[in-house]
This record gives C-alpha cells, sequence and structure tokens, in this order.
C-alpha cells in the first residue's frame, strides 16, 4: 500500500503522475509554489487545529493540487515528498531560484542595513533567500531584508559534521511535526541536520529507520560510534560517541545531550525496546 505521507491521492483527486497507478476520481498536474513565510505548517487535515505533520521553510518548493475555500491548500513538498494541507497564505508564485540558505540557528531580517533597526522576521536554518545584493556584512534579499552575511551561506555551503548541526539545538523546545530551533522533535532533529551536511533524509523516524544506512547488530549498542542512528518504535536519537547521544524527546520536552545508557533504560522502563541501530556511509 502506497505511504499516505508521500503519495497525493486522495478518492476524489491525486497528482497526475500517479495516473495509472491509483485509483482517483480525477488526476491534476499541480501548480507550484514556494513557501512565503518563515515556518509554514503542514498539517495532516484542513484545518488549524488538525496535527501538525511537518513544517515547511522560506522559500521550499510545494506542488499544490487542490484547494478549498477555507484558505488551506493540499500538496507535495518538493524537499522530502510530503504531502499535507498547508494554509493559503504561506504560498506564493516561485520568482527565481534562492541564492542563499540561512545556516545559522536562526536569523534577524532587518528592513534596512542596521543591527538597530527592530527586525522584519526571524528565520530558521535551512530557510531559503534570493539576495539582490551583499556587502561584508549584509545579503539584501528581494523582500528587502536585510540580513547578517554571517548567517547565510552558498546553497552548496555543507556543514562538515551533522551530529555538531545537531548539538547546536540542545534546549530547542520539542513540538511534534516541528523542523527549527523554534521547536523540533527527533526525526525532524536528524532530517535538518543531515540535510545540513548536504545528505538526503526521509521525514519520519520509520522512514529514517527504513531508509538510511546499514543495520548493525543491537550488541553493537555497546560500540557506538558517532554518527550512528538508534531507534525505537517512533522515536531516533543520534549518538555522539560511545556513551552520550543527542535527541529531541517529549520525557525532557527538549533536545537534550544523555547518556546513552541512561536512555535506552529510561525508554525500556516507559515499555519501548531500541529496534535498530543504523551507521551511515
Amino acid at each position: 500500500m502506497d505511504d499516505p505521507r508521500l503519495t497525493p491521492a486522495r478518492p476524489d483527486l491525486a497528482a497526475k503522475y500517479l495516473e495509472g497507478k491509483v485509483k482517483a476520481a480525477r488526476f491534476v498536474a499541480g501548480e507550484e509554489f514556494e513557501i512565503a513565510e518563515a515556518i509554514a505548517p503542514l498539517r495532516i487535515g484542513p484545518s488549524a487545529d488538525a496535527e501538525l505533520a511537518t513544517q515547511a521553510l522560506l522559500g521550499e518548493r510545494v506542488t499544490i493540487y487542490d484547494r478549498n475555500d477555507e484558505g488551506f491548500a493540499w500538496g507535495q513538498l518538493k524537499s522530502d515528498g510530503y504531502v499535507g494541507w498547508l494554509p493559503d497564505r504561506a504560498l506564493a508564485k516561485p520568482k527565481g531560484q534562492p541564492t542563499h540558505k540561512v545556516i545559522a540557528l536562526r536569523t534577524f531580517a532587518f528592513p534596512g542595513p542596521s543591527i538597530k533597526l527592530p527586525p522584519a522576521e526571524t528565520l530558521p536554518m535551512a530557510a531559503l533567500v534570493t539576495a539582490v545584493r551583499e556587502d561584508d556584512t549584509f545579503v539584501m534579499t528581494r523582500e528587502g531584508w536585510y540580513l547578517p552575511r554571517p548567517h547565510l551561506g552558498g546553497l552548496d555551503e555543507m556543514a562538515d559534521d551533522f551530529v555538531a548541526v545537531a548539538e547546536r539545538f540542545v534546549g530547542t523546545p520539542y513540538l511534534w511535526g516541528g523542523k527549527s530551533s523554534f521547536g523540533i522533535d527527533c526525526s525532524g532533529l536528524l532530517q535538518v541536520s543531515l540535510n545540513a551536511a548536504g545528505t538526503g533524509c526521509p521525514r519520519d523516524s520509520d522512514m529514517q529507520r527504513d531508509g538510511l544506512g546499514r543495520l548493525l547488530g543491537l550488541a553493537e549498542a555497546r560500540e557506538l560510534q558517532r554518527g550512528d542512528l538508534l531507534f525505537w518504535r517512533g522515536h531516533v536519537a543520534i549518538a555522539r560517541d560511545a556513551e552520550t547521544l543527542v535527541h529531541a524527546n517529549a520525557h525532557h520536552m527538549a533536545t537534550v545531550i544523555e547518556n546513552t545508557r541512561d536512555a535506552i533504560a529510561r525508554i525500556k522502563a516507559a515499555g519501548s525496546e531500541v529496534r535498530a541501530i543504523k551507521r551511515l556511509g
């Protein structure tokens, strides 16, 4: 059965590229948009109180297949293929290609070339912007924002160590479906960190368990290396070394560094055993 999280298909409507593969009353080609808000919620239903599935960040592309009269649009993110409902207000027609991405945890967008001005917006790591002018201090974007030059990198700039990226999120509040330093979940932390290092990554922990790395024996939890991934049912953590891990979790309601044996014992006491250990590369 096709995963509904990654398959833009409903009984009444489906993406044109799925014609002949799924059943639907009609098939549509869809229309490409870009995310025009710093962070846009992608929900499982067309309602502001529907469960948050994930988030789309400024500059991301999305193919929209349906819109309703209540201000929601149904589509598929280009970055990781996730399907869901976005607020219409967060969508704009693409205006050229992005030139830079935010590499700081978050950065302020100033309305002029001065850090003393009240910020017009706050952008998260991995937000994409299009520069129209830059110097050693600021990058000016097409919106007229001035972003601190040290907080931006080129689209091909990659972090050397994805674990170090994850460690930067320590203290970030836990948010189901979140993928920014304003709030993040376990699989969002892994996805954002791997993406920052140039590695593609599915969105949810079960997809990550099935799609990333090679399987190690569970006994090898005693010999973990930096960057190994530990999976439980509905949870993932990143090994920092043989003894500690970093993960966003609802127990601490934050991203924390924790002793690996303590974490395994605590999660086991709560009713869940380690299901897989994966090694990248």
